[in-house]
């Protein structure tokens, strides 16, 4: 079946359907007959799409039924992880854009499954274009969402600001919170994720799932466990077997030490989404709980898909495990070409060390530290970074922060930054390696200090992130507007 062509042409790198026959016969298929092909599933959302198929096919109103199909596939696409569903939507701004060139509402559908399929430099224009010409909030989230992943912070905090300041809500508060912890401002990005969650409602599970878990996360770096576990818990209500938080859950067993339940829970959150760093989480799991054969059995998917699922991510893997790290290098560096976030400098530096390119190392591990981003595995790899180079005194610093985050690590990472602490010299109290316990969750009082201002200005303040899709619902004069909870 076409539809089924699709789904498997998009769930290739970026996008990019694999070069056989069939895939290559669907790329030049009317984008609408693509977007009406059968779809199957018993769910409701299957139902709703079937629906506005019909509706499209039945040519009442279709224009609006076309969008809303879009958005619905973007929808399934979050719902189910398979990515497949993104190419099905960017099909319905295709057929709706035929329809309408100049439809804005095409601009943005299409411009939102770019950004997911990290199709970044593509979704640009569209989103300045978008912003050019109308200005509504979600135009201006769009634009800070790619920004944001090229590493353009500055202007991708001004769009996000203008966003906010046009309709505070779930969308706006969670992109700002996400900029404002990008920048080193724990406390402002969780104050603004808290509100964000406030705004999440049982109509749209997954964007509530979604902000909750990343709240949940936010509590988790600060040390505070068990709201992060009421947090998550929360997240698991709203949408039950929803793969991030399983396997933030996973993360926060493993780091009280109950390891055997952290590998069941990872081990779900793995069937559900077989992403590298479920994957990775999974074997380290495993491998704590004294399984290693059951591990070897994962990382050896992990090395089968990781090159093609999540290249970044399976960089980092490989040059932490001192494996193929030729491969380590090129996946880093063909990574940059896409995404130039603090994340992709990261990944590139740490594979350079690996490699033993260690100047090349250095510069791109200061790229990734100049935001300010307070991230567990960005300071371990600068603490590395820094003592493999002998700078020690910014090994040590380096060190003595990722050591307060060090939860945030997986068990591996955690043994070598001990052994990092342990080696850098004049490291004082702070550096010396010693056993980690459960206890040493909670940083000191100043990390978790509350500010008091209320504003919610998000330079004054200081993300795989895909913020919660943009939906919508038809109003009267044929347009569509996003809809949201407004606090």
């Amino acid at each position: 079946m076409v539809a089924l062509s699709v789904l498997a042409a998009g769930c290739a790198r970026n996008g990019e359907p694999p070069k056989d026959s069939a895939s290559r016969q669907v790329r030049f298929a009317d984008p609408l007959v693509v977007a009406l092909a059968p779809h199957e599933g018993t769910g409701k959302l299957d139902a709703e799409i079937r629906r506005f198929q019909e509706q499209v096919r039945s040519g009442r109103n279709p224009d609006v039924a076309l969008e809303r199909l879009g958005w619905l596939f973007v929808q399934k696409a979050r719902s189910s992880f398979d990515a497949g569903f993104y190419k099905l939507a960017e099909q319905c701004a295709l057929a709706l854009q035929s329809r309408r060139p100049d439809s804005p509402e095409a601009l943005l559908l299409r411009g939102h499954v770019l950004h997911n399929l990290h199709r970044f430099k593509e979704a640009e224009p569209l989103a300045r274009e978008l912003v050019a010409r109308r200005g509504l909030p979600f135009d201006f989230g769009l634009l800070g969402d790619v920004l944001m992943e090229q590493g353009n912070l500055a202007e991708a905090i001004a769009a996000c600001q203008k966003m906010v300041d046009l309709r505070p809500d779930l969308h706006s508060y969670a992109r700002g919170a996400h900029l404002r912890w990008l920048k080193g401002n724990l406390t402002g990005a969780e104050k603004l994720m808290r509100m964000a969650a406030s705004a999440a409602s049982p109509q749209d599970p997954e964007s509530a799932a979604w902000v909750n878990t990343r709240l949940a996360g936010y509590e988790f770096q600060s040390g505070a466990i068990a709201e992060a576990q009421r947090t998550c818990a929360i997240a698991l209500e709203f949408q039950n077997d929803y793969a991030p938080a399983l396997l933030l859950r996973g993360r926060l067993l493993l780091a009280k030490g109950s390891n055997a339940e952290a590998a069941e829970v990872t081990r779900r959150a793995a069937e559900l989404n077989p992403l590298p760093e479920y994957q990775w989480t999974l074997a380290e799991a495993l491998r704590a709980s004294g399984r290693a054969d059951q591990a070897v059995a994962v990382e050896t998917q992990l090395h089968q898909s990781g090159a093609v699922a999540d290249p970044r991510t399976y960089s980092l893997y490989l040059a932490t495990r001192g494996e193929s790290v030729e491969t380590a290098l090129k996946l880093a560096e063909a990574e940059l070409e896409v995404r130039g976030d603090v994340f992709t400098h990261d990944a590139l530096a740490w594979a350079l060390a690996a490699s033993s390119k260690l100047a090349e190392a250095g510069l791109e591990i200061d790229r990734a530290l100049s935001e300010g981003t307070s991230d567990g595995r960005l300071l371990f790899h600068a603490a590395v970074i820094a003592h493999k180079t002998g700078k020690q005194e910014d090994a040590q610093r380096w060190a003595e922060q990722a050591i307060d985050l060090k939860q945030m690590l997986l068990p591996s990472e955690r043994e070598q930054l001990q052994v990092v602490a342990q080696r850098s010299e004049g490291g004082g109290q702070r550096s010396e390696a010693r056993a980690w316990t459960p206890s040493d969750l909670r940083p000191p009082t100043s990390a978790l200090r509350h500010n008091a201002s209320q504003r919610l200005a998000l330079l004054p303040g200081g993300t795989q992130t895909s913020f919660p899709p943009v939906d919508t619902v038809p109003v009267p004069n044929g347009n569509s507007q996003p809809k949201g909870n407004t606090p």
